[in-house]
């Protein structure tokens, strides 16, 4: 199973006990869905979906087939399509059974292990205007394309996905998405910190070596008493100890030195090689 249907599943689940709720979720399913006593889901058929409706339809006592009925949803009739009258979702909790219904009937969300994309397919403007103005009004910020014919209200945000989960009330998926965030972060992490330790020993490796050619250069032309005794005795512990850490070779040294200022030395020393070199 899909984890856009799982998540389904789970909202199907939810219990709705006032009626305004109820009216609220089912005028959003049916007005992307279209007006069928026999409910149907267009995107991903499951029975779920379909019983879930059929007693929400039972328990209103509605027929959806009705002009007056329909009334009772807030539904309007456009040429190409419908959409609803927002006095029927001024309640936050009704905005909220609003988008649940919305995603249950044209919705999708993508596995979270493969990336992150949430959706919602609309017939028309009218639609789209309503669902984005809803998420707005929790703080989601939502965006539209037009894909082929259809209208698609998307969101690729990870936290806000999280929060759309929260919203519908789907918090078993919101956990499931949350664990497959957290191991993807600390895979990211440890990535970036190893790509790190690799480029700084690299560049540690080619430094060390840059450092031992100028040193036997200088060696090789002049000898290493052409040298000041200060750099020639970093030059010397470079030369016994090529793999020693800057800090040990300062440490090594009669006075000790720093790791900065055993670095300046060395680049003291590469400086007379460039001009031996040049010369």
């Amino acid at each position: 199973m899909s984890f856009s249907l799982k998540v389904k599943e789970e909202l199907c689940t939810i219990n709705v006990s006032s009626r305004h709720c109820k009216c609220a979720e089912l005028s959003a399913f049916v007005m992307l869905n279209g007006f069928d006593n026999k409910i149907t889901t267009d995107k991903e058929q499951n029975d779920f979906a379909i019983n879930r409706y059929a007693k929400m339809i039972s328990s209103l006592n509605i027929d959806l087939a009705s002009d007056e009925d329909q009334k009772t949803l807030k539904l309007i009739k456009l040429k190409d399509g419908y959409c609803i009258n927002t006095i029927l979702i001024e309640r936050s909790c009704c905005k909220q059974a609003f988008i649940r219904g919305a995603f249950i009937a044209s919705g999708s969300i993508t596995d979270p292990q493969k990336g992150y994309h949430f959706e919602i397919t609309c017939d028309n403007l009218e639609q789209v205007e309503v669902l984005m103005n809803i998420l707005k009004d929790f703080g989601i910020e939502p965006r539209y394309i037009l894909r082929k014919k259809y209208h698609v209200v998307y969101i690729k945000d990870a936290s806000m996905i999280v929060d759309i989960l929260n919203i519908m009330g789907a918090y078993i998926s919101l956990m499931d998405m949350e664990n497959v965030r957290i191991l993807k972060e600390m895979r990211n992490s440890v990535n970036r910190k190893v790509n790190c330790e690799a480029a700084n020993i690299n560049k540690t490796v080619n430094a060390a070596v840059k450092q031992m050619e100028d040193i036997r250069y200088i060696e090789s032309v002049k000898g290493l008493s052409y040298l000041p005794h200060n750099l020639r005795a970093v030059a010397e512990l470079r030369m016994a100890e090529p793999e020693m850490p800057l800090k040990e070779i300062g440490n090594n040294l009669n006075p000790p030195l720093g790791k900065s200022g055993v670095n300046h030395r060395l680049r003291k020393i590469s400086e007379i090689a460039d001009e031996l070199r040049r010369n």
